[in-house]
C-alpha cells in the first residue's frame, strides 16, 4: 500500500492529529469568546451537525418506524401535559 494510498484510507485520523498540531500551536483561537465563538459553535452548530449525520447513516425502514414511535410518544405526552394543568 503506498502513502498516498494510506493517507487516503486514514483521512480522518490525519484529520484529527492536524487539528491538535494546530490547536496546539494557536490555542487562542478556540477560548471563550474567541473568533470560533466555541459558547455557540459547540453547543448547538456542533451538535447539531452530530446528531443529523448520524440521522443520516440510518437505515430508512429504521427511521420510518422511529419517526413513528417519536410522534406517538410526544403526542401522548403533550396531550397528557395539557389535561394535567
Amino acid at each position: 500500500m503506498g502513502l498516498l494510498e494510506r493517507l487516503r484510507k486514514e483521512w480522518f485520523i490525519l484529520g484529527i492529529v492536524l487539528v491538535i498540531a494546530v490547536a496546539r500551536l494557536e490555542p487562542a483561537v478556540g477560548v471563550k469568546g474567541g473568533p470560533l465563538k466555541p459558547e455557540i459553535t459547540i453547543t448547538y452548530i456542533a451538535v447539531s451537525a452530530i446528531f443529523f449525520n448520524s440521522g443520516l447513516s440510518l437505515k430508512t425502514e429504521l427511521a420510518d418506524s422511529r419517526l413513528h414511535a417519536t410522534a406517538c410518544v410526544f403526542s401522548s405526552n403533550f396531550n397528557q401535559s395539557c389535561w394535567w394543568k
